[in-house]
């Protein structure tokens, strides 16, 4: 009976350390991206050797690239973060030698969602623009032409936040605008809580409502266990970025966004649930918010997939 207790206990003991071991690859794969990682392959493309050292390992994930379609004309920035990275932009402005009926309205700053840059917000800045607003686009830490290749979800990523703002602030402009999509929503949050910014503004799709409920978004995706998987890619998350993920929250940070705030959300969406969002809008302090849901959207661009609603939306709200 003692033997048998005995390889229980160490058959338990040896599933949690590997379980461990997986989190810590798994953590670190997801939050870091590498300018020289090959394309990432779909299941079905995969060998034997290759899925199994997903499973085991994670995959490493090509830091996102910037193809430069925008055929507005536009100047291309560097701008300095605190704690000392460079973050690649683009800036469009009024030109008036291309259009002289463009009437400043103020200056949108974007931010993109989680693997993207810049480039995957063009169609929104050519709407943007197209009302009278300048825009700011912003490739985050680690994502596009940026520096850096480690991303924390939005932890450090206020600090891109913070500097896009300063700089468009500096610039002389009185009416600032808001503008991110999930890891750029989340971050924008943080950044008025942890800066208190003042924007005229805020545009916020689809954002998460905390660390933990993105990791379990991720997990079901990826087809696996939530817990006690949500528990360890947490913890050593945390260790692997020198964070709390438990207290990363943007659910709750929100409850210092004073402006006007447009919410939006798409209801097929597999990675932010209704009641996370729900929960966010009730947070949210300003006395002028509007909570927009999309019948037929997921984590997606909400201005691609239902532009007409998009655009009537978004249009009278900046208006």
């Amino acid at each position: 009976m003692k033997k048998i207790v005995k390889r229980i206990g160490f058959t338990v003991l040896v599933l949690f350390v590997l379980l461990n071991i997986m989190s810590a690859f798994h953590a670190y794969k997801f939050t870091h991206f590498y300018s020289d990682a090959p394309p990432i392959k779909k299941p079905e493309q995969m060998g034997f050797g290759e899925k199994a050292s997903a499973i085991f390992f994670g995959v490493q994930y090509p830091k996102s690239k910037v193809v430069d379609s925008l055929l507005i004309p536009h100047e291309t920035l560097v701008l300095k973060t605190e704690d000392s990275l460079k973050l690649s932009a683009w800036l469009i402005k009024e030109n008036i030698t291309t259009s002289s009926s463009f009437v400043h309205k103020g200056t949108i700053i974007m931010f993109h969602g989680h693997g993207s840059s810049k480039s995957g917000m063009i169609r929104e800045a050519n709407a943007f623009y197209r009302m009278g607003y300048e825009v700011l686009m912003v490739d985050f830490r680690a994502h596009g032409n940026s520096d850096g290749n480690m991303c924390s979800i939005g932890y450090y990523e206020s600090k891109d936040v913070k500097a896009a703002y300063d700089f468009v602030k500096n610039r002389g402009e009185k009416n600032i605008v808001l503008w991110g999509v999930s890891l750029g929503a989340s971050s924008i949050i943080k950044s008025i809580q942890d800066y208190t910014l003042t924007p005229n503004k805020v545009i916020l799709e689809m954002p998460f409502g905390s660390l933990s409920n993105a990791i379990k978004g991720r997990l079901k995706i990826m087809g696996l266990p939530v817990q006690p998987m949500e528990t360890l890619l947490g913890v050593w998350g945390g260790v692997e970025l020198g964070l709390n993920a438990f207290n990363h929250n943007p659910g709750e940070y929100a409850k210092k966004i004073t402006a006007p705030v447009l919410l939006q959300w798409g209801k097929q969406d597999p990675r932010v649930t209704e009641a996370e969002t729900d929960s966010i809008f009730a947070n949210i302090s300003s006395k002028q918010k509007q909570l927009v849901k999309y019948e037929n959207c997921g984590h997606v661009s909400l201005c691609k997939n239902e532009n007409t609603k998009w655009l009537a939306t978004v249009g009278a709200f900046l208006n």
